[in-house]
């Protein structure tokens, strides 16, 4: 038999060149507009379920949540898509999960207050959920905003003196302030005028964060210098501990003279972990934890209002109907959600002061139980674990830093607030990201994912092709008069 004839040319085009074109990149926008669905899914049939639990007549008006939700987080995917093609597809559409079940929440516990004030004859109050629907819409234009008018988030540290000054002078205002303007529930970190109230801490720390990732990456060799070797560990040098001193000074006196237990936790905790990523000594950890015990138990010795956190946190049952009714309520709730929680709309969560705010994650324990508690906790675990992918992905060392701190700060704020509510650690005043009723926590952390979303995208971008310059006409080429060597004579 003969042999097959081989195809012919034209059966497989090959290009010039010889290679076929690459692909062109994917940017998974479709992925996060699923994504996205998938959360309006999930808020709207919740929010149905706690009209229904709660016996309520199911009109149009709750479908302006879920129509508000829609349009907001549409209007951010569009900005995403045209400023941000190549970012992660998983950050906005879990803060949109999260920021849903937070109005969700809150809307449950606004129908809890009509019904208390309906039974004792009070002026019905206006409800938060619509407040806070509002406070997503500001926070969006920040998110925005941010993604438009930074083009290359490597500028920040060109001016990170200049944020950082001011990240500390907004976390000073409030101390500086009359007790009548600053102070709310014994904290002083407010700043108060008629018909309007912002926490400036909120936006220290990311002013802070950015101010030390550009340090430590300028002065990267003072942190990394020879220390002395002890233990089988290295440890910097007394010379090179100034930097830590002056931002442990810092979070003494928020916690002082603010009273504000949480923020400084979270601002040291966070410069200690950026410290850490930056050199990969555990030396730094162990000094900043021995400087953080030190320091607290300076604060617990010298000052009322410690010892009164602590004490709480140890005995909440011991003044059970004064300071440690918050905590002792918030136990009795968890306990009541069990397993598999009482259901969206069942539960008594209003018994727990300050639930849309310090203790609404109390409020998902107990109509979520540990199965929903456990799920929004791996919600904020899978935005923490992108945002480290962003950081060991960049390219610079600047934005490895300001990622990973920004995706840190999450994590300790989570955690010193699930600590405080579960009587793991004393009560600290801070707020749930993306979930609890406010403006000042919204808008901020909505600064912080644009921030995130922009280095994402720097991060998965395509590297730049140079294209090659056509060759020059021949009638403008330049010439070349070329010789031939004269020969030799012989010898």
């Amino acid at each position: 038999m003969s042999a097959p004839a081989p195809p012919s040319a034209g059966a497989f085009p090959s290009p010039p060149g010889g290679f076929a074109p690459a692909p062109p990149p994917s940017t998974r926008r479709n992925a996060e507009l699923l994504l996205l669905a998938a959360a309006a899914l999930v808020t709207t049939v919740s929010l149905f379920l706690v009209e229904a639990s709660q016996e309520q007549s199911i009109t149009w008006e709750i479908a302006k949540y879920g129509v508000a939700y829609l349009c907001l987080y549409g209007i951010a995917h569009l900005a995403v898509r045209r400023f941000a093609p190549f970012a992660d597809p998983l950050l906005l559409p879990v803060v949109a999960l999260l920021n849903g079940l937070g109005l969700v929440l809150i809307h449950r516990l606004d129908l809890a207050d009509e019904q208390r004030a309906i039974y004792n004859s009070w002026t019905i109050p206006s409800p938060d959920a619509n407040q806070q629907v509002w406070w997503t819409g500001l926070g969006m234009v920040v998110f925005i905003v941010v993604l438009i008018a930074l083009r290359d988030y490597r500028t920040l540290a060109r001016y990170s003196y200049t944020l950082g000054l001011v990240g500390l002078v907004a976390l000073a205002i409030p101390a500086i302030l009359p007790s009548r303007f600053s102070e709310i529930n014994g904290a002083k970190i407010w700043i108060r005028v008629p018909g309007f109230s912002v926490q400036p801490g909120e936006f220290a720390k990311i002013l802070l964060i950015i101010f030390f990732a550009s340090v430590l990456v300028a002065k990267r060799d003072l942190f990394t210098a020879a220390g002395r070797h002890f233990l089988g560990m290295e440890f910097p040098r007394a010379r090179d501990l100034g930097p830590i001193l002056a931002v442990w000074l810092v979070c003494i006196l928020v916690l002082v003279i603010e009273k504000d237990l949480g923020t400084s936790l979270l601002i040291f905790g966070t410069v200690l972990v950026m410290l850490y990523i930056a050199t990969e000594r555990v030396g730094w950890l162990i000094i900043g934890s021995g400087l953080l015990a030190l320091g607290f138990v300076f604060a617990y010795q010298l000052f009322g209002h410690v010892r009164v956190r602590v004490e709480t946190w140890l005995h909440p049952f011991d003044d059970y109907n004064n300071t440690g009714y918050q905590i002792s309520q918030s136990l009795f709730g968890l306990a009541t959600g069990g397993l598999a929680g009482t259901g969206l709309g069942s539960g008594r969560p209003n018994q727990v002061p300050f639930a849309k705010t310090d203790f609404i994650i109390a409020t998902i324990g107990e109509e979520l139980g540990l199965i929903g508690l456990a799920a929004v906790l791996v919600l904020f675990l899978v935005f923490v674990v992108r945002g480290l992918r962003t950081a060991l992905a960049v390219r610079d060392s600047f934005g490895k830093l300001l990622a990973a701190g920004l995706s840190f700060t999450i994590a300790i704020q989570l955690f010193v607030v699930v600590g405080g509510v579960t009587k793991l650690i004393p009560l600290t005043g801070l707020t749930t990201p993306f979930m609890s009723y406010g403006g000042s926590s919204l808008l901020a952390n909505y600064a912080l994912l644009g921030v995130l979303i922009k280095i994402s995208d720097a991060a998965r971008a395509p590297a730049p092709v140079r294209k090659k310059e056509p060759p020059a006409p021949l009638e403008v080429a330049t010439t070349e008069l070329l010789r031939r060597p004269e020969a030799r004579p012989q010898e």
